[in-house]
Protein backbone atom coordinates (compact mmCIF):
# COMPACT_ATOMS: atom_id res chain seq x y z
CA UNK A 1 0.00 0.00 0.00
CA UNK A 2 1.79 3.34 -1.24
CA UNK A 3 -1.29 5.74 -0.11
CA UNK A 4 -3.72 6.21 2.34
CA UNK A 5 -5.91 9.39 3.95
CA UNK A 6 -7.94 8.91 6.20
CA UNK A 7 -10.14 11.06 8.49
CA UNK A 8 -10.60 10.00 11.89
CA UNK A 9 -13.25 11.78 13.93
CA UNK A 10 -14.25 9.49 16.49
CA UNK A 11 -18.09 10.83 18.01
CA UNK A 12 -19.28 11.83 14.64
CA UNK A 13 -21.81 10.50 12.10
CA UNK A 14 -18.97 8.89 10.22
CA UNK A 15 -15.51 8.08 13.05
CA UNK A 16 -13.48 6.53 10.17
CA UNK A 17 -13.64 7.26 6.87
CA UNK A 18 -10.13 5.69 4.51
CA UNK A 19 -9.01 6.07 0.98
CA UNK A 20 -5.93 4.28 -0.06
CA UNK A 21 -4.18 2.69 -3.01
CA UNK A 22 -2.33 -0.09 -3.05
CA UNK A 23 0.83 -0.15 -5.22
CA UNK A 24 3.10 -3.34 -6.50
CA UNK A 25 4.32 -5.09 -9.25
CA UNK A 26 1.34 -6.67 -11.59
CA UNK A 27 2.84 -9.62 -11.09
CA UNK A 28 2.36 -10.53 -7.66
CA UNK A 29 -0.42 -12.78 -6.77
CA UNK A 30 -2.69 -10.96 -5.37
CA UNK A 31 -6.33 -11.96 -4.07
CA UNK A 32 -9.12 -8.99 -4.22
CA UNK A 33 -10.95 -8.40 -1.34
CA UNK A 34 -13.27 -10.95 0.33
CA UNK A 35 -13.77 -13.09 3.21
CA UNK A 36 -11.25 -14.90 4.43
CA UNK A 37 -12.54 -18.10 4.91
CA UNK A 38 -9.62 -19.17 7.36
CA UNK A 39 -10.31 -16.21 9.66
CA UNK A 40 -14.05 -15.42 10.83
CA UNK A 41 -15.22 -11.80 10.36
CA UNK A 42 -11.87 -11.11 8.67
CA UNK A 43 -12.57 -8.77 4.88
CA UNK A 44 -9.36 -7.92 3.44
CA UNK A 45 -7.22 -8.10 0.43
CA UNK A 46 -4.54 -10.75 0.39
CA UNK A 47 -1.33 -11.40 -0.55
CA UNK A 48 -1.00 -14.78 -2.06
CA UNK A 49 2.78 -14.71 -2.25
CA UNK A 50 3.46 -14.09 1.78
CA UNK A 51 -0.30 -14.66 2.89
CA UNK A 52 -0.70 -11.45 4.52
CA UNK A 53 -2.32 -8.04 3.89
CA UNK A 54 -2.07 -4.54 3.05
CA UNK A 55 -5.92 -3.26 4.16
CA UNK A 56 -8.92 -4.95 5.85
CA UNK A 57 -11.16 -5.13 8.94
CA UNK A 58 -11.77 -7.41 11.49
CA UNK A 59 -14.00 -8.79 14.66
CA UNK A 60 -15.00 -5.78 17.11
CA UNK A 61 -14.58 -3.01 14.60
CA UNK A 62 -10.80 -3.90 13.98
CA UNK A 63 -9.15 -2.06 10.74
CA UNK A 64 -5.47 -2.03 9.90
CA UNK A 65 -3.59 -0.73 6.85
CA UNK A 66 -0.06 -0.73 6.15
CA UNK A 67 2.58 1.01 3.50
CA UNK A 68 6.14 0.45 2.81
CA UNK A 69 8.67 3.19 3.76
CA UNK A 70 10.66 3.85 0.14
CA UNK A 71 14.35 3.77 1.37
CA UNK A 72 16.72 2.26 -1.11
CA UNK A 73 19.26 -0.03 0.16
CA UNK A 74 17.36 -0.70 3.59
CA UNK A 75 18.05 -4.33 4.88
CA UNK A 76 15.48 -6.59 3.72
CA UNK A 77 13.63 -8.18 6.76
CA UNK A 78 13.28 -11.72 7.27
CA UNK A 79 9.31 -11.37 7.80
CA UNK A 80 6.48 -10.36 5.76
CA UNK A 81 5.13 -6.53 7.01
CA UNK A 82 1.92 -7.98 5.03
CA UNK A 83 1.21 -10.17 8.55
CA UNK A 84 1.06 -6.85 10.85
CA UNK A 85 -1.98 -6.57 8.99
CA UNK A 86 -3.21 -9.76 9.31
CA UNK A 87 -2.39 -10.86 12.62
CA UNK A 88 -3.99 -7.53 13.99
CA UNK A 89 -7.06 -8.60 12.09
CA UNK A 90 -6.98 -11.98 13.20
CA UNK A 91 -6.10 -11.49 16.99
CA UNK A 92 -7.31 -10.05 20.13
CA UNK A 93 -4.64 -7.40 21.39
CA UNK A 94 -5.74 -3.70 21.70
CA UNK A 95 -4.25 -1.17 20.10
CA UNK A 96 -1.72 -0.28 21.83
CA UNK A 97 -0.69 -3.67 23.47
CA UNK A 98 -0.49 -4.44 19.61
CA UNK A 99 1.28 -1.56 18.54
CA UNK A 100 3.99 -1.91 21.43
CA UNK A 101 4.45 -5.31 20.49
CA UNK A 102 5.29 -4.81 16.92
CA UNK A 103 7.51 -1.90 17.92
CA UNK A 104 9.65 -4.39 20.19
CA UNK A 105 10.69 -6.37 17.35
CA UNK A 106 9.72 -4.03 14.47
CA UNK A 107 13.40 -4.87 12.84
CA UNK A 108 12.44 -7.97 12.01
CA UNK A 109 10.78 -6.24 8.67
CA UNK A 110 11.49 -4.20 6.31
CA UNK A 111 10.47 -0.43 6.62
CA UNK A 112 6.92 -0.07 7.52
CA UNK A 113 4.32 2.01 8.60
CA UNK A 114 1.17 0.49 10.54
CA UNK A 115 -2.38 1.61 11.35
CA UNK A 116 -4.60 -0.38 13.64
CA UNK A 117 -7.77 0.72 15.34
CA UNK A 118 -10.66 -0.21 16.98
CA UNK A 119 -14.15 1.72 17.69
CA UNK A 120 -12.44 3.63 20.22
CA UNK A 121 -8.95 4.18 19.27
CA UNK A 122 -6.42 4.76 16.67
CA UNK A 123 -2.84 3.95 16.48
CA UNK A 124 0.28 4.76 14.45
CA UNK A 125 3.52 2.77 14.44
CA UNK A 126 6.84 4.15 12.01
CA UNK A 127 9.02 1.44 12.25
CA UNK A 128 12.34 2.81 12.40
CA UNK A 129 11.34 4.96 15.19
CA UNK A 130 9.71 2.32 17.07
CA UNK A 131 7.54 4.28 19.12
CA UNK A 132 3.70 3.92 18.68
CA UNK A 133 1.15 6.87 19.26
CA UNK A 134 -2.83 6.96 19.48
CA UNK A 135 -3.87 10.23 17.07
CA UNK A 136 -6.06 12.68 17.77
CA UNK A 137 -9.06 13.40 15.88
CA UNK A 138 -7.87 14.38 12.44
CA UNK A 139 -7.53 13.90 8.53
CA UNK A 140 -4.27 12.20 7.96
CA UNK A 141 -2.31 11.13 4.85
CA UNK A 142 0.36 8.48 4.71
CA UNK A 143 2.64 6.99 1.68
CA UNK A 144 6.00 5.87 2.02
CA UNK A 145 8.11 8.15 4.22
CA UNK A 146 5.88 8.95 7.30
CA UNK A 147 2.89 10.19 8.87
CA UNK A 148 2.17 13.16 6.95
CA UNK A 149 5.33 13.55 4.89
CA UNK A 150 4.18 16.44 2.81
CA UNK A 151 4.88 14.71 -0.53
CA UNK A 152 2.99 16.21 -3.63
CA UNK A 153 0.37 13.03 -4.02
CA UNK A 154 -0.32 13.06 -0.32
CA UNK A 155 -1.14 16.90 0.39
CA UNK A 156 -3.34 16.48 -3.20
CA UNK A 157 -5.43 13.03 -1.48
CA UNK A 158 -5.68 14.41 1.85
CA UNK A 159 -7.08 17.83 0.67
CA UNK A 160 -9.47 15.80 -1.79
CA UNK A 161 -10.44 13.46 1.24
CA UNK A 162 -11.12 17.01 3.69
CA UNK A 163 -13.42 18.44 0.92
CA UNK A 164 -15.14 14.94 0.54
CA UNK A 165 -15.92 14.07 4.13
CA UNK A 166 -19.25 15.69 4.10
CA UNK A 167 -21.26 13.17 1.77
CA UNK A 168 -18.78 10.47 2.12
CA UNK A 169 -19.51 9.22 -1.20
CA UNK A 170 -17.76 5.67 -1.94
CA UNK A 171 -17.60 6.69 -6.14
CA UNK A 172 -16.14 10.48 -5.40
CA UNK A 173 -13.38 9.14 -3.10
CA UNK A 174 -12.46 6.72 -5.54
CA UNK A 175 -12.17 8.94 -8.49
CA UNK A 176 -10.12 10.44 -5.90
CA UNK A 177 -7.44 7.91 -5.81
CA UNK A 178 -7.87 7.85 -9.82
CA UNK A 179 -5.86 11.14 -10.18
CA UNK A 180 -2.96 9.56 -12.30
CA UNK A 181 -1.39 13.43 -12.52
CA UNK A 182 2.60 13.52 -12.02
CA UNK A 183 3.71 16.08 -10.07
CA UNK A 184 6.15 18.46 -11.17
CA UNK A 185 10.15 18.13 -10.86
CA UNK A 186 10.54 20.77 -9.17
CA UNK A 187 8.04 19.05 -6.26
CA UNK A 188 9.22 16.04 -6.22
CA UNK A 189 10.67 14.24 -3.67
CA UNK A 190 14.38 12.87 -3.34
CA UNK A 191 14.14 9.08 -2.17
CA UNK A 192 17.19 7.78 -4.02
CA UNK A 193 15.69 6.08 -6.80
CA UNK A 194 15.81 8.70 -9.42
CA UNK A 195 14.20 11.15 -11.35
CA UNK A 196 12.15 8.94 -13.56
CA UNK A 197 11.26 6.78 -10.74
CA UNK A 198 10.32 9.76 -8.72
CA UNK A 199 7.96 10.52 -11.47
CA UNK A 200 6.06 7.86 -12.28
CA UNK A 201 5.28 7.39 -8.40
CA UNK A 202 4.70 11.05 -7.90
CA UNK A 203 1.24 10.66 -8.78
CA UNK A 204 -2.19 9.10 -6.71
CA UNK A 205 -2.94 6.60 -9.40
CA UNK A 206 0.00 4.69 -10.69
CA UNK A 207 0.25 3.14 -13.99
CA UNK A 208 2.89 1.37 -15.71
CA UNK A 209 3.50 -1.95 -17.65
CA UNK A 210 5.43 -3.52 -14.27
CA UNK A 211 4.25 -1.33 -11.92
CA UNK A 212 1.40 0.36 -10.37
CA UNK A 213 -1.94 0.68 -8.43
CA UNK A 214 -3.27 -2.83 -7.79
CA UNK A 215 -6.11 -1.70 -5.55
CA UNK A 216 -8.54 1.45 -4.76
CA UNK A 217 -9.77 0.93 -1.54
CA UNK A 218 -12.48 3.16 0.51
CA UNK A 219 -13.49 2.26 4.02
CA UNK A 220 -16.44 4.18 5.17
CA UNK A 221 -17.67 3.71 9.29
CA UNK A 222 -20.74 5.21 10.39
CA UNK A 223 -20.93 5.47 14.49
CA UNK A 224 -23.87 2.48 14.56
CA UNK A 225 -20.71 0.17 13.65
CA UNK A 226 -21.43 -0.31 10.14
CA UNK A 227 -18.36 -1.00 7.67
CA UNK A 228 -18.90 -0.60 4.12
CA UNK A 229 -15.72 -1.03 1.92
CA UNK A 230 -15.71 -0.98 -1.99
CA UNK A 231 -12.85 -1.90 -3.93
CA UNK A 232 -11.38 -1.47 -7.47
CA UNK A 233 -9.09 -3.99 -8.64
CA UNK A 234 -6.65 -3.23 -11.79
CA UNK A 235 -3.78 -4.71 -14.32
CA UNK A 236 -0.74 -3.32 -16.43
CA UNK A 237 -1.74 0.75 -17.28
CA UNK A 238 -4.16 1.00 -14.67
CA UNK A 239 -6.82 -1.52 -16.64
CA UNK A 240 -10.08 -2.18 -14.65
CA UNK A 241 -10.22 -5.98 -13.33
CA UNK A 242 -13.44 -5.70 -11.17
CA UNK A 243 -14.91 -3.84 -7.99
CA UNK A 244 -15.81 -5.77 -4.48
CA UNK A 245 -18.77 -3.35 -2.75
CA UNK A 246 -19.50 -5.08 1.18
CA UNK A 247 -21.35 -3.41 3.80
CA UNK A 248 -20.58 -5.33 7.30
Amino acid sequence: MCLIVFAWQPGSARPLVVAANRDEFYARPTQALAAWEDAPGVHAGRDLEAGGSWLGIGPQGRFAALTNIRAPGQPQGPRSRGELVAAYLQGELGVEAYLDQVASRSAQYSGFNLLVGDSQQLGYLHAREASPRLLAAGVYGLSNAGLDTPWPKLLKARSGLQSLLDSADPQQLLALLADATQAPDSALPDTGVGLATEKLLSSVFIASQNYGTRASTVLIVDNSGRRRMVERSFGPFGGHLGEVDITI
